[in-house]
């Protein structure tokens, strides 16, 4: 599953936020054109990383981890992945420096269009009225893989269950830790029931979050991040405000779209609101 890098794309090519925005409330379809419809090994356990957040805006580390995340469960899990997906924050979980949920599903789209094989962009969530709990979003694609489309099929012809598992930087699972942010009931529901790959991120003691998660230690995996990257939204977010580069932080389409629209040119947000699940 790894992913190819192409080059940038004119701006005539990008579909209008406005019309992406109508067409998605109209009617939701689970996109899962790039779903590994068959297992390659009868031995594994199929599996799904899905990653909720922000992606105001999306940047290569969001997607990095995911290749990360890939090579990880190719050489070190009993796991088979059949896909990933991106999952938006919806506009209802408000924070400062949100850009609105169509621009953030569009700059998403176009990120995985242009530089991956495997990932799919969910708008389930984004389009909802109301803010989704991680928890109920992980149910949401669990009922789309295993309820509607009864699993994945193995070799010998039979259906498996596959297991759906939040993909995140640590900088999550350490407020996981936290004591009063997430509720023990979700962070059963969550870690228990579908499980966390983890991948670290400089600045946070990751250990130190873990030890606190100990109940659900079997369903958690940390990602070693052997190339050091600490980009984030956040500072994506500055450098734009300050008119600074962001070439090579984030892919090219979503630079042009952010120039397009005139996303993040201060610090306010006249149509962006919401805050962070992660990034």
């Amino acid at each position: 599953m790894a992913s190819q890098m192409v080059g940038g794309q004119s701006d005539d090519v990008h579909q209008p936020a406005t019309d992406l925005r109508s067409a998605q409330l109209e009617e939701y379809v689970f996109p899962d054109q790039r779903l590994k419809r068959k297992m390659s090994d009868p031995e594994k356990t199929p599996l799904l990383l899905v990653a909720c957040g922000s992606f105001s805006p999306i940047t290569y580390l969001h997607l990095r981890m995911f290749e990360m995340a890939a090579d990880f469960v190719k050489f070190s899990t009993d796991f088979e992945l059949l896909g990933g997906y991106l999952s938006p924050v919806s506009d209802a979980y408000r924070k400062a420096g949100l850009a609105s949920a169509n621009h953030r599903i569009a700059m998403c789209q176009l990120a995985v269009e242009q530089t991956s094989d495997w990932l799919m962009v969910d708008t389930w969530e984004p389009t909802q009225k109301e803010y989704q709990p991680t928890a109920v979003v992980l149910d949401h694609f669990d009922h789309e893989i295993n309820t509607v489309r009864g699993g994945v099929e193995a070799a010998d012809g039979q259906m498996k269950k596959v297991r759906i598992a939040l993909l995140a930087g640590a900088d999550l699972i350490h407020t996981m830790s936290t004591p009063g942010v997430w509720s023990q009931k979700d962070l059963d529901h969550i870690l228990g029931k579908y499980g966390s790959f983890i991948v670290e991120r400089s600045g946070t003691d990751i250990d130190e979050a873990l030890a606190s998660l100990q109940p659900w230690k079997d369903n958690i995996h940390v990602i070693q991040q052997l190339i050091q990257n600490d980009v984030s939204s956040t500072k994506i977010r500055l450098f734009l405000r300050r008119e600074m580069s962001v070439r090579y932080l984030i892919p090219v389409p979503v630079i042009h779209y952010i120039e397009q629209h005139h996303l993040y040119e201060d610090d306010g947000t006249t149509n962006e609101k919401g805050k962070d699940k992660a990034g």
